[in-house]
């Protein structure tokens, strides 16, 4: 099925002087121009393509490749604001609209800003700043240790607010983070838990994710071997909590304190005590 805003492929059903016909279906014959046509494109071939809308609202195909496709969030420039709203670069001829009422503040001209792309009900491609109201309507399926796409949304006051996939709200706690993040910038991450909220819990190092679940489950195991308690906390000293687990106070600190947030126990001044769920 052929989707507007995305790449699909389509196989050339006819050459004209100006270009290519591209069989679409249902959607009928499709314009591919010779300025975006490969060389020694022939009918029959099968090429991949990005389907939009041309200035004229003509659907039209291309080659070229967006900045941002139907469902993904990328930081855009905008390039001019007008009476129907922002226009933003997103790698096309055509530039992209963002309606003045997808937009969380007005948008500058000469500013960038984090967008979302989606089909309108009038079938247009379009974009908002407002991320809410797009991402984060499905709930979010990952297990422990999944490798995700990220973008960086905002500074927050424990850590950076990202958006997982294109789909799901993720935080980056301040103790996974050890330098500056710029709003718009992706990388990869991996999943440490989905929160009750649904809401997800990120790291950016996959070797410091693996020895932090290992050292969840030690402390685990330790405080049921200890009948449920442990006199080690995040104040203890790092000789005492290195005899304990051989680790550094610092990871020994990340690891109850991901217990914490997980209600698997309670920090006390004297020690850890396991909660019984």
């Amino acid at each position: 099925m052929l989707a507007l805003g995305k790449t699909n492929r389509l196989t050339v059903k006819k050459q004209v002087k100006f270009g290519f016909y591209l069989d679409g279906l249902s959607w009928g014959e499709i314009l591919l121009p010779n300025n975006v046509a490969p060389a020694g494109l022939e009918i029959g071939s099968e090429i991949d393509v990005f389907l939009y809308l041309d200035s004229e609202d003509q659907l039209i195909a291309t080659t070229e490749r967006p900045k941002i496709k139907v469902g993904e969030i990328a930081q855009l420039d905008v390039v001019a604001t007008t009476k129907v709203g922002a226009f933003v670069n997103w790698g096309l001829k055509k530039d992209l609209l963002v309606p003045f009422s997808e937009q969380q503040i007005p948008l500058k001209e000469g500013q960038k800003y984090l967008l979302y792309c989606y089909v309108d009900n009038s079938n247009r491609i379009v974009a908002s700043s407002k991320l809410d109201r797009h991402i984060h309507k499905t709930p979010a399926h990952y297990n422990a240790g999944d490798k995700v796409n990220i973008i960086i949304s905002e500074q927050t006051d424990i850590g950076y607010k990202a958006v997982v996939n294109n789909q799901h709200w993720g935080v980056l706690y301040k103790s996974e983070v050890f330098k500056p993040l710029r709003r718009g910038e992706r990388m990869l991450a991996f999943i440490v838990k989905v929160r009750d909220d649904g809401k997800i819990d990120l790291r950016l190092n996959a070797s410091t994710f693996k020895q932090a679940l290992e050292l969840t489950e030690q402390v685990l195991r330790k405080l049921e071997q200890n009948g449920g308690k442990l006199a080690l906390t995040d104040k203890s000293s790092p000789e005492l909590i290195y005899a304990a687990f051989g680790v550094s106070k610092k990871a020994y600190k990340q690891a109850i304190g991901s217990l914490y947030k997980e209600k698997k126990i309670v920090i006390l001044d004297e020690g850890i005590i396991l909660v019984n769920n």
